[in-house]
């Protein structure tokens, strides 16, 4: 094999390595927020915010799977040490002092709609870095790709007016 073919292969094998960590890294992250998101809506369903909350759950939920799709079609295999990782992560972030002992602070949604926010953007830098690919990678579906970036961005519109919502009834001072 010459040298250009063995760099040519190398390249190629780096690359897939690449897509593998990043990816999964992605579908670590996707699987804490989906599971973050259901936890919300299913605590917060009754409040002014319930409708908006359910959606963007589902959403999420339906954002992890369209990243499983992705997977698929590059041919990256799901490390799932990965997504037991995120799971536990969610779980072991509930634990945290709050000031109350046995329940959930006043604040907690404030911080949950914060940490839901990183991850629409995360989501929104992942499809994009997807779609500076295509033209590269004929695996890749431009137009999906494009459908999710904009729902991400949308996701983070939502998120944005439920924070400054919620931030306005926990931390303003009471009307006299």
């Amino acid at each position: 094999m010459s040298g250009t073919a063995r760099e040519a292969g190398d390249g190629g094998r780096m690359r897939q390595k690449r897509l593998d960590v990043f990816l999964n890294d992605h579908l670590a992250g996707g699987t804490a927020g989906a599971e973050l998101a259901r936890r919300v809506a299913s605590e917060h369903g009754d409040s002014p915010y319930g409708d908006e909350l359910r959606t963007l759950a589902a959403e999420i939920a339906q954002d992890r799977q369209a990243l499983l799709r992705v997977l698929a079609d590059l041919d990256v295999s799901v490390k799932r040490y990965k997504i037991y990782g995120a799971w536990l992560g969610e779980k072991a972030g509930r634990v945290k002092p709050n000031g109350r002992l046995l329940r959930r602070s006043g604040l907690s949604l404030l911080v949950e709609l914060e940490a839901l926010r990183m991850g629409s953007q995360g989501k929104a830098l992942l499809w994009r870095a997807l779609l500076a690919a295509v033209p590269q990678d004929p695996r890749l579906d431009g137009e999906r790709l494009e459908r999710l970036l904009h729902r991400a961005r949308r996701q983070s519109e939502t998120l944005d007016s439920l924070h400054d919502r919620a931030a306005a009834a926990l931390l303003s001072p009471p009307a006299p």
